[in-house]
C-alpha cells in the first residue's frame, strides 16, 4: 500500500491556498460535505469535544472523502500531539506555542527521527505502507498558533524552527490580549495580524488565519495561504436569507 498523501502539504507546496473547515465535529456530517471536494477537516480538541474517543472515526471519515484531517490538540504537550497522530489524524494545530522552546517542542512531537522523538506507533494512515516510519514526516503538517503577545515578541525565534508547515495567527486571543475581547475584527486586532503575517511572510513561512463570514474577503488580501473557517457561520447566514425570504411572501 501507499502512504496516502496530505492534501494541504502538496496545496502548500504548490503555492496554492488551503480552506480548513470546522464545527464538522462527527463522522456523518464529515462523508455529507464531500461533494463539496474539502481541502481539509479541522477537528476541534481544545475548544470542543474532539477527543481521543471519536479522533478515530472523525479521521477516518476524512479518509474516506480524500480529505485531509487536523487536530487542534489542546496545549502544546508531548503525548498530546503524537497520540493525535497515532489515532489517525493528518496534521496537527498547536494553540499557545509562546516560544521557541514550544515549537521545537511541536516538532519533536510530531516528527520520527531524524527530525523527531514521536512515540514509535503505525497509526491507520502507515497500516500496510511499507517502510512507514521512514516515509510519515513528509505527510505529517504541523501548524502553531501565534496567539499570544509574548508569541509576537518571540517571532522571531519561532520562525527558525523547522518542519513547521503553516504559522497561524490567531484573532480571537489576541483580540483579548489586545483590551478588545470578543472584537477579533477590531482595527487595532487587524493591524497586529497583518503585520505578524507581513513577519511571517517576509521569513519565507506560511501563515494562516482565520477567514469567517465577517472576515473572509479581508483575510484573503494578508497574504496568508491557511484560512480556518467555521461552517456555523455559513448555515447561520445562508438560513437568515432564508428566513428573510419567508417573511416576504
Amino acid at each position: 500500500m501507499e502512504l496516502r498523501k496530505n492534501r494541504i502539504k502538496q496545496r502548500l507546496r504548490d503555492g496554492k491556498h488551503v480552506i480548513a473547515i470546522e464545527n464538522m465535529n462527527d463522522a456523518d456530517s464529515v462523508e455529507q460535505f464531500a461533494p463539496n471536494n474539502p481541502h481539509c477537516f479541522w477537528f476541534e480538541g481544545e475548544h470542543f469535544i474532539v477527543n481521543p474517543q471519536n479522533i478515530g472515526d472523525l479521521t477516518r471519515a476524512a479518509d474516506l472523502i480524500n480529505a485531509t484531517s487536523i487536530v487542534r490538540v489542546p496545549r502544546p504537550e508531548y503525548q498530546l500531539i503524537y497520540h493525535a497522530f497515532d489515532l489517525g489524524a493528518q496534521g496537527v494545530a498547536v494553540p499557545h506555542v509562546k516560544s521557541r522552546a514550544d515549537a521545537e517542542l511541536v516538532v519533536k512531537s510530531s516528527k520520527f527521527s531524524p527530525i523527531g522523538q514521536r512515540g514509535m506507533f503505525t497509526s491507520r494512515q502507515g497500516i500496510g505502507v511499507e517502510d512507514y516510519f521512514r516515509k510519515a514526516n513528509d505527510e505529517t503538517f504541523i501548524l502553531v498558533f501565534i496567539e499570544d503577545l509574548e508569541a509576537i515578541e518571540n517571532l522571531d525565534e519561532i520562525l527558525e524552527v523547522d518542519n513547521i508547515d503553516v504559522f497561524f495567527v490567531g484573532p480571537g486571543d489576541l483580540s483579548q490580549e489586545l483590551g478588545h475581547i470578543g472584537e477579533q475584527n477590531h482595527p487595532e486586532v487587524n493591524k497586529v495580524v497583518q503585520e505578524t503575517i507581513n513577519r511571517i511572510t517576509k521569513k519565507g513561512r506560511v501563515a494562516g488565519t482565520v477567514a469567517n463570514i465577517y472576515s473572509y474577503e479581508w483575510a484573503m488580501q494578508t497574504g496568508a495561504r491557511f484560512f480556518l473557517s467555521g461552517t456555523l457561520d455559513w448555515i447561520g447566514k445562508g438560513f437568515n436569507e432564508f428566513k428573510e425570504l419567508s417573511e416576504k411572501l
